[in-house]
């Protein structure tokens, strides 16, 4: 009897390890406020794994390596999200454990990378688009992509360091879609790009902020969502959404085919849908939100800025970003190599 009794206190510990709930997150550095995950962990008492990637192409290669990576929730971007669902990588979603989906916009119900919602929720948006310095620069006449080219701006403009949103300027201001994958189209907005390069002053993506509150960058590419950061530092700056067109790019909540905590994972990016973890969200990060529920709880300075969320008229202007074949990568490659070298 005293023997039965001591194996069955050894056993306990093991048990309750056994019952342990957990959801292992592979998120954006700075998409998920660690104190939100905190929340989530007290409400339900499910125990967030919690680690972070600083761009797309590391967390796809890391699940593409690896059947067996270990991770129940990914936040791939809007056009790798087209990548990975092709290739077979995300699970489809049972929206009846997705609730809280009711609370999306309706501008991102249907996103050209996933237009049912298959695979992915969206959760926080940008645009890209141009900044401009009024101290430097007449804002009045900086409307489109293509006033960039003007002589005036010889070596003074900032450029995002990424051949997706370079060249998807160039094919905007020639008048394709930036999604474009005619190599003719591609080459042409290579050589437009060409023509550039004297008026390019650097290439960033990762000081962008600082750049612009420091006046080190008075004109150029920029996400709306770091202008806006900028702006409430710099009161000159403005936020130009081009009137040849931009790029909407999105990051989404979406679970692995291969994740082994999938229920887990529905609970975690349910809570992340609730109107008050979205307010929280858009508080703590600046970013802007796609739920309109949770925007409704915004502070009127914040819910009605036009930098943050445009006007509808302004969006119709607008493209999501989607994927394109490996060998229309491999030609963009070939070519922003040639033009960082020869610039």
């Amino acid at each position: 009897m005293r023997l039965l009794k001591y194996l069955l206190l050894l056993l306990m510990p093991l048990n309750a390890i056994a019952q342990e709930k957990i959801v292992n997150v592979y998120a954006w550095a700075n998409d998920v406020p660690t104190s939100l995950v905190q929340q989530f962990e007290k409400e339900t008492g499910i125990k967030v794994n919690f680690s972070t990637y600083s761009n797309n192409e590391i967390m796809f290669t890391k699940l593409r390596a690896s059947q067996s990576a270990g991770y129940d929730i990914v936040m791939p971007s809007s056009y790798f999200v087209d990548r990975m669902q092709r290739q077979g990588m995300l699970a489809t979603l049972d929206k009846s454990k997705l609730p809280n989906v009711k609370n999306l916009d309706a501008a991102f119900l249907t996103p050209a990378y996933d237009p049912t919602l298959n695979v992915s929720i969206p959760f926080v948006w940008g645009i890209t688009g141009i900044f401009v310095n009024r101290q430097y620069h007449d804002a009045a006449k900086i409307k489109k992509w293509s006033d960039l080219w003007d002589q005036r701006y010889h070596n003074q403009l900032m450029l995002l360091d990424d051949i997706r949103e370079v060249f998807s300027m160039a094919l905007l201001a020639l008048h394709y879609s930036a999604n474009d994958q005619n190599p003719a189209h591609i080459k042409a907005a290579f050589l437009k790009l060409k023509t550039l390069m004297p008026n390019v002053k650097v290439f960033s993506s990762e000081t962008i902020i600082s750049d612009i509150i420091d006046d080190d960058a008075t004109l150029g590419m920029a996400w709306n969502g770091d202008t806006f950061k900028a702006a409430r530092e710099n009161a000159s700056i403005d936020f130009v959404f081009p009137e040849d067109g931009f790029v909407i790019w999105v990051d989404n909540f979406s679970i692995p085919k291969n994740a082994q905590h999938k229920e887990e994972a529905y609970q975690f990016i349910n809570f992340m849908l609730r109107p008050d973890i979205a307010k929280e969200t858009a508080l703590l990060l600046d970013n802007s939100i796609t739920n309109a529920a949770g925007r409704q709880l915004l502070p009127e300075s914040i819910r009605h800025n036009p930098t943050i969320y445009p006007s509808k008229e302004v969006m119709r202007r607008g493209q999501f970003q989607t994927d394109v074949s490996e060998d229309t990568l491999t030609l963009l490659e070939q070519y922003w190599e040639e033009l960082k070298i020869g610039g």
